[in-house]
């Protein structure tokens, strides 16, 4: 998905607002760059020259900020440097604050000028980042039904005809280089001598590539393990897979399983290839009919093997 104007009303508000508050502060503090220090009590600055510097500095991130207001997506660098100069200014003040060199009174802009910014321009940059790293979607998603039917292994059968004759436990990753990813596949592996012990096909969907299906195979010792590759996610998105929040991505279970778990510590990370937003699924799929699936609340949700292997699935005669 390309970058376009479609973007909530509130970013472009937000961004209005910032250029009209930087333009206001900045004019103030070229006009009367003494009156703030004497406001706080602070001596006045014996060139107040560099302190009007400062407020044409301000002044011009506002004429940037109404600029990127037509279109935040397109223009996130804009709302990315003002972002870290919000993040670095905090810092610096507390630095300067904390060894005495400045009174913490001094800190009453850092609110206005940086503090109530930072959630709405934050926003603004992971709406960029979603609608950057989407990859363009190729065609319609038809029904499950036909999806099933399309959807071919490397054998060339479709996950439908091998569901007719065998269930299939339909294990749908993210993108190639998650640890999360190599984690379920490591699981999957130890659990491959029950799986066919119930005469369960393991299928892998991913978006990568053939030699991301063969890394795998030497790695984990896949053998009978079949692979569909989904680079366009028709599949995911039949099977109502979506892709993930802030939190679901980013949020502390997900750093919580991959330090404190020992994910990245046994797998490691790999290269991206594939939508990184892309959650995961787990599904027995038989007879052309989904027959037990999970909805993994994070990424590093892990598979219930326990849960998915205890379902009674009715054999064909």
């Amino acid at each position: 998905m390309s970058p376009t104007a479609n973007h909530p009303a509130w970013m472009t508000f937000v961004l209005k607002a910032a250029g009209v508050y930087n333009l206001a502060w900045g004019a103030f503090v070229i006009l009367f760059p003494n009156l703030p220090f004497r406001w706080i009590g602070l001596a006045e600055p014996n060139y107040p020259e560099l302190w009007q510097c400062i407020g044409m500095i301000v002044g011009v991130y506002g004429i940037g900020y109404w600029c990127a207001a037509s279109d935040p997506t397109r223009h996130w660098p804009i709302v990315l440097v003002g972002f870290l100069g919000k993040i670095f200014g905090p810092i610096g003040f507390l630095q300067a604050a904390t060894t005495g060199r400045l009174p913490w009174v001094a800190g009453w802009t850092i609110v206005t000028n940086d503090l109530i910014w930072w959630i709405p321009f934050g926003l603004i940059l992971w709406h960029a980042f979603r609608n950057y790293a989407a990859p363009p979607f190729v065609g319609t998603v038809e029904s499950l039904a036909t999806e099933l039917a399309t959807a071919r292994t490397g054998s060339g059968q479709s996950i439908a005809d091998l569901s007719d004759s065998q269930p299939v436990f339909l294990v749908a990753v993210r993108h190639n280089g998650c640890t999360f990813c190599r984690e379920t596949i490591a699981q999957l592996a130890t659990h491959l001598p029950e799986l066919k012990q119930r005469h369960w096909l393991p299928v892998v969907l991913h978006m990568g590539t053939a030699q991301d299906e063969a890394t795998w195979t030497r790695d984990f010792s896949l053998d009978g393990v079949q692979f569909v590759q989904d680079p366009d996610r028709r599949l995911y998105r039949a099977l109502e897979l979506p892709r993930g929040t802030a939190w679901q991505l980013f949020g502390f279970p997900v750093w919580s399983a991959a330090v404190f778990g020992g994910a990245v510590l046994r797998h490691g990370m790999g290269e991206l290839r594939g939508d990184g937003f892309q959650m995961p699924g787990t599904f027995i799929i038989q007879n052309r009919a989904i027959r037990w699936s999970q909805q993994h609340h994070h990424a590093g949700d892990p598979v219930n093997w326990t849960e998915g292997l205890a379902c009674q699935i009715v054999q064909p005669a």
